[in-house]
């Protein structure tokens, strides 16, 4: 086949929470039943910040396996199936811990669960001022708290002076990452040339947000690449329609 004619398709690169699947939850069984029918004759990558297995719960196995590519902990492990082929380390410093600390106990927010607030993963800490085991019913009063105070934003510009070589990023509907600089979502399409036409999906696109590198640089490739900033599932499923 004409190499022409394979460049001309694009790669879809699909971020998970709040684009293909609700914050935190599974995907909708009908958008699962199309979407994996569409990854058989697209290329599709997955990128989150979430781990294997909390993935695997959202997404299932037949559309985690029809992935070319799945970028776990913010594109610090690659997975090909059940086939891990990078890895990326980080290191909580003792200053970073504490600081993380003094943000949880000076947060106003009055439901913490007491669990889960500092997740280290591959490359990749993730912190939550909720607390990971908490119900949707308080994910859902700290989303309201957070869109009413902004604090997660306020949180990642206050650590990021002190600890500069971390990059701090809001993610999802509760949570913040953190990376060392350079080592965002972004550092995925390293793994892509610069003949790849590319489509970038993700909800947190705006700055701050831990799509927000990705999104740039898919943009900045050319006018052939796209960034989608998506509203929902239904949105990204509405524009795949469209797109055919």
């Amino acid at each position: 086949m004409d190499r022409t004619l394979l460049l001309a398709h694009p790669k879809y690169i699909f971020d998970v929470d709040g684009t293909l699947t609700p914050s935190r939850g599974e995907i909708d069984k009908k958008f699962a039943v199309w979407f994996s029918k569409f990854c058989e004759s697209h290329e599709c990558y997955l990128v989150t910040g979430s781990d294997k297995p909390k993935t695997l719960e959202q997404v299932g196995p037949v559309i985690y396996n029809r992935a070319k590519n799945v970028y776990q902990c913010g594109g610090n492990e690659k997975w090909q199936g059940d086939t891990l082929l990078h890895t990326n380390d980080i290191e909580l410093s003792y200053q970073l811990k504490k600081d993380l600390c003094s943000a949880l106990e000076e947060s106003k927010f009055k439901h913490k669960t007491g669990k889960g607030h500092i997740e280290i993963r591959s490359g990749l800490i993730n912190f939550s001022i909720l607390g990971r085991p908490a119900s949707s019913m308080t994910r859902d009063l700290y989303v309201k708290h957070d869109q009413f105070t902004n604090e997660r934003q306020t949180i990642c510009q206050d650590l990021s002076w002190d600890h500069d070589k971390y990059q701090f990023s809001v993610a999802g509907e509760t949570g913040i990452d953190i990376t060392y600089q350079g080592m965002t979502k972004a550092q995925i399409l390293n793994n892509f040339s610069d003949a790849d036409k590319i489509y970038f999906f993700g909800d947190k696109t705006g700055f701050g947000g831990n799509d927000h590198e990705i999104a740039n640089a898919v943009i900045d490739r050319g006018k052939n690449n796209k960034a989608f900033t998506i509203d929902g599932w239904q949105h990204t499923w509405n524009i795949l329609k469209q797109l055919g």
